[in-house]
């Protein structure tokens, strides 16, 4: 009696542990947030050209930082700044409310 109890409890915390590592995968994969890395879309936010596919790739990458980036003054102009939002609607990253 007592085997048949063991495994689906065996399967079930081998799922957990699984899960688990996934997650901790998923975090770890976060690009580190530096600003620099949004240098592709300089000419973007300056001129309002459109946004280059590299570009958004960074825009992406670094869009859980964004509200990071917003708490500094010297981002902040840039990042509330009409073209920087024109970015955001054409690389399809939703403009974060922070």
């Amino acid at each position: 009696m007592k085997g048949s109890c063991a495994k689906p409890v065996l399967f079930t915390c081998a799922i957990f542990l699984i899960l688990i590592v996934a997650q901790e995968n998923r975090v770890a994969a976060l690009e580190p947030c530096d600003p620099m890395k949004l240098s592709p879309c300089l000419d973007t936010i300056t001129k309002g050209s459109e946004p280059s596919e590299l570009c958004c790739t960074k825009v992406k990458e670094q869009q859980h930082c964004v509200c990071q980036y917003l708490k500094n003054p010297n981002f902040k102009s840039f990042l509330n700044s009409p073209n920087a939002k024109k970015i955001a609607t054409d690389c399809h990253c939703p403009y974060p409310k922070c």
